[in-house]
């Protein structure tokens, strides 16, 4: 595949931007940026952890530290608690003098090593070390986090250290690996160490398992005992073996299918995707294309986006594929670049279907202006007929039930979906993504709200996948790892696929198949998406069904809460729940799936969720007032958080977002009873 000559030197760009910056690639040091210089090293929650404990500490002059204030390198050294990984050795500094200490790495013929040395300083004077000729000041009791190859020389004080124990000769050996269609991989030693072949990047995902992509591959290995697996996405279940290679050793394994999608005219799209967003490597289109093959990701969304200033990666490719196919689509693949428009006060949405690049790609970054309204911007995606879903809606864990959204919406620039409430009641949003990285009992619990108030919202899935970051948990895990799997008429297509979404015939999950359907008395049936109108007192019938082995309960909910539920015995294969309900006022059916931690799920926990059933009454449709009155109360609380954190230059600019608000305001209580 030849890849466009601005794209081309839009990426070199990129490589520019990380070897002068890393990972940050040089933007605005706002808290998230800072953090992805930690993702190679820990977890989210044990970031948070460390960063917890440091500013419940006094400061210096009594004050306490601020988490943007907090320095990464040493809430680095400070989570891991003196631990060492395969990928971050450590310098020890004490008053006794310093110690080196690592998990040695095999190298095979003598190959450099790159990795990246901890300094960690116990000592209460200012600490002189030197890596590779470049003198560092170590701050009393600091740490840093340096870049070191198996070549490096480092000294203490001119000391030289020696880095013993940072690699281990092995032997070379070579395995062949074929499956028959393209797939994902893992290869490992028994200590973990992953092995790709040459030119792959070395991914690792949310169980921080080894991982690369493709069919018939050559790679170099030690001659040692090492763990074969091989995946396909969601729809496939895991083959593994045990081989010590010896010469060329070819290992042929082939996942087995355990649900095929596609084959009853449904197929699972990622609505959220980067290519680059800063990172410690740079993501290319042949990349994107092994990916989405080797995962069988029916639908690829990648999206162009600024990180915390006015860059916005892969705008090149946007402008060069705008409206069309990515080179590698097929019949049952379809790859096109799309947007995710940002502001950090109002939300996120990512955009699918983009015809032509648009003027606009976010508000607010670098102290502008918060204007226009988002909505503004998602109406004019609409016209052009792109479909526009709010990714990574909301971040805190799920609040109870009947908890008052002041429980949820937050009140600084954390980037939660807090205008999704009015630009859902002025249909200027067609899906929410359920599905994401983040929390997804609370975006659940707010989804469940807006239905319940009238709004027809499609559930979506964006992983928010990061293509440029080898090691940051479930966002360096493959695409697709959650889906939105849509009914589609006819061929595969753009959009047929963008209908689908449009219609709400979805369902989103991170593994489990899963199926709804609602009978009504004279024949009719509704599928996700649909609506059944039926008189009152009119009964249905409603049966759920999922397959997969991760999930552990089903659950069909209305709008008034759940109406049935069973559990799932572990391992089996297929299960289904069926209920009937009279239906005396306006509501609307959902099936539900959860589970616990599950190697197939890239989250640390299992969830599915289909759009509902919606089922009139003598054609009018749900409007609970309970739902109502709580988006109410959202829009006064959101008008509060715009009013004391939005950034305007006048007094228009803010009208205009309090004009969107009374408007949704009017939506809703016309709604209400009376």
């Amino acid at each position: 595949m030849t890849t466009p000559e601005t794209v081309a030197a839009a990426l070199a760009e990129y490589r520019a931007l990380l070897d002068a910056h890393g990972p940050t690639w040089g933007e605005d040091p706002i808290l998230y940026v800072k953090q992805m210089t930690t993702s190679a090293f820990l977890t989210g929650a044990e970031l948070w952890e460390a960063m917890s404990a440091k500013i419940a500490e006094p400061g210096p002059e009594g004050g306490r530290l601020r988490p943007i204030d907090c320095d990464m390198d040493e809430m680095v050294r400070d989570a891991l608690g003196g631990r060492v990984l395969d990928n971050l050795a450590a310098l020890r500094l004490t008053d006794a003098g310093h110690a080196f200490q690592a998990r040695a790495q095999a190298v095979l013929n003598g190959a450099e090593f790159r990795g990246t040395l901890l300094i960690d300083s116990a000592r209460d004077t200012v600490v002189a070390v030197e890596v590779d000729g470049t003198r560092l000041e170590i701050a009393p009791r600091g740490a840093r986090l340096v870049p070191i190859t198996s070549a490096s020389e480092v000294r203490v004080a001119g000391e030289r250290v020696e880095l013993t124990g940072l690699t281990r000769s092995a032997l070379p050996a070579r395995l062949r690996l074929r499956a028959g269609f393209p797939c994902r991989w893992t290869v490992m030693g028994e200590d973990g160490q992953g092995w790709y072949p040459e030119g792959a990047p070395p991914k690792r995902d949310h169980h921080g398992l080894p991982y690369f992509h493709g069919d018939d591959l050559v790679l170099d290995v030690p001659a040692e005992l090492l763990t074969v697996r091989v995946t396909r996405g969601m729809e496939y279940g895991t083959a593994e073996t045990t081989v010590i290679p010896a010469g060329e050793t070819v290992v042929e394994l082939t996942p087995e299918r355990i649900y095929d999608a596609a084959a009853r005219g449904w197929y699972g799209g990622d609505m959220h995707v980067h290519m680059n967003w800063a990172g410690d490597m740079v993501g290319e289109p042949a990349l994107a294309a092994a990916m989405q093959h080797g995962e069988d990701l029916h639908v690829l969304n990648l999206v162009a986006g600024n990180v915390s200033a006015e860059r916005v990666y892969d705008r090149e490719a946007l402008d060069h594929w705008a409206g069309r196919d990515l080179p590698w689509s097929d019949g049952t693949h379809i790859a096109r670049m799309g947007v995710e428009y940002r502001n950090d006060l109002l939300g996120h949405f990512s955009v699918f279907g983009v015809p032509e690049p648009p003027g606009r790609y976010h508000t607010g970054f670098l102290k502008t202006v918060d204007w226009p309204p988002n909505g503004a911007a998602a109406a004019e995606f609409r016209a052009r007929g792109g479909v526009v879903g709010y990714g990574h809606p909301f971040h805190p864990p799920a609040p109870g039930e009947d908890d008052p959204p002041g429980a949820l919406i937050g009140h600084g620039r954390d980037c939660d979906a807090k205008e999704i409430v009015a630009d859902a009641a002025l249909g200027l949003v067609d899906s929410l993504d359920v599905l994401n990285h983040s929390s997804v009992a609370a975006t659940a619990l707010v989804y469940r709200r807006l239905v319940g108030a009238g709004n027809r919202l499609a559930v979506t899935a964006g992983t928010d996948g990061q293509m440029s970051f080898t090691r940051r948990g479930n966002q360096s895990a493959p695409p697709g790892w959650a889906r939105v799997y849509a009914k589609v008429d006819g061929p595969l297509s753009a959009g047929s696929y963008a209908e689908a979404l449009r219609r709400g015939r979805t369902f989103a999950t991170t593994g489990p198949w899963l199926e709804l359907a609602v009978a009504a008395g004279g024949g009719e049936t509704g599928g996700p998406g649909e609506t059944l109108d039926l008189a009152p007192g009119g009964t249905v019938t409603i049966t759920a069904r999922v397959v997969g082995p991760e999930a552990e309960r089903l659950e069909l909910r209305t709008a008034d809460g759940l109406l049935a539920e069973t559990s799932i015995r572990p391992g089996h294969t297929g299960t289904e729940l069926t209920a009937e309900l009279v239906v005396t006022e306006p509501t609307y059916v959902m099936a539900v799936v959860t589970g616990g931690p599950h190697p197939r799920t890239m989250r640390d926990d299992t969830y599915a969720c289909t759009t509902p059933v919606h089922l009139d009454v003598a054609g009018r449709h749900v409007a609970r007032p309970q739902d109502v009155r709580w988006c109410l109360d959202w829009l006064d609380l959101l008008e509060a958080v715009v009013r004391e954190r939005g950034t305007f230059t006048s007094e228009d600019q803010l009208a205009d977002h309090l004009a969107l608000y009374d408007r949704a305001r009017a939506v809703y209580r016309s709604r209400l009873p009376g």
